[in-house]
């Protein structure tokens, strides 16, 4: 899901990462719209609230749903900064580090939420800024390493493009187009993935509360178990089978000419 980068990413690849992504915001984005009050997903809402606070001249207030904003911003900003910046032997690492962020991201939401939090304002400031930049190192990530063919947040431009999409579907040369088709297929699978992980939160979160942002983390740290797994399992296999095969050939070619040595000797005897 994490290993393929960009144009090297097949469809599968893209789908895997948009349906869990798609899953974990609508999670998210459901648990702080019960717990706080407050969509985290998206930005939407917030530009205008700040709108609407400028207008009223509420300047702390602003300034609050300003850094909202710029906490999502640098989330994306450090995740496509991270990818960009790395190489193929450091690729799944470079990946993964925003992953890591997002899921210290949410034990800390969980844990301060289930321990300490007293719903004072200034807290629930405070946890809503921690879930928004979460979402920016996720927007980042799967946006930046599937070349911008997946975004599962920004349901407004997802909802627009799906049905651009299926307006060319009724046209037949369309049909026979397999990357339209695809595009259609990933779009619908996010949407429908978002809704899932929204309507499960729904039903959990009234029973775990603050404790569903553990089963969030549990199954991101699953999926970069898998991935480091299929990444670095097959490569360390791969390499003892070629330092066997090349123990075998040095082998050989020390035993043939310790042979040549030998006969070259006997010659020289003689």
């Amino acid at each position: 899901m994490l290993r393929r980068f960009s144009n090297s990413r097949t469809f599968q690849d893209n789908l895997r990462l948009g349906v869990f992504t798609a899953l974990i915001a609508g999670m998210v984005n459901v648990a702080s719209l019960v717990l706080f009050y407050s969509f985290t997903s998206n930005l939407t809402g917030h530009f205008a609230i700040l709108a609407q606070e400028i207008a009223d001249g509420k300047w702390f207030q602003m300034l609050v749903v300003l850094f909202w904003i710029v906490l999502f911003f640098s989330g994306s900003f450090l995740s496509n900064n991270l990818i960009i910046n790395s190489t193929r032997k450091n690729a799944f690492v470079s990946h993964s580090i925003p992953m890591v962020l997002e899921i210290g991201c949410f034990i800390f939401v969980g844990i301060y939420g289930q321990f300490f939090y007293a719903e004072t304002l200034t807290q629930t400031e405070i946890l809503v800024a921690v879930l928004l930049f979460s979402m920016g190192l996720q927007n980042g990530l799967t946006a930046s390493i599937s070349n911008f063919q997946v975004k599962t947040t920004h349901l407004t431009g997802l909802t627009t493009d799906l049905a651009i999409h299926l307006s060319l579907l009724t046209k037949k040369k369309y049909r026979m187009n397999a990357q339209v088709v695809e595009k259609t297929k990933l779009m619908a699978a996010i949407m429908s993935a978002y809704l899932a992980g929204g309507v499960f939160s729904g039903l959990i979160i009234q029973s775990v509360h603050f404790q569903v942002f553990y089963f969030i983390s549990a199954a991101m740290l699953g999926v970069l178990t898998y991935d480091f797994v299929k990444t670095y399992v097959p490569f360390y296999v791969n390499k003892k089978k070629h330092d066997m095969i090349l123990k075998t050939r040095l082998e050989k070619i020390q035993s043939t000419l310790k042979n040549t040595a030998k006969k070259n000797g006997v010659l020289e005897s003689k």
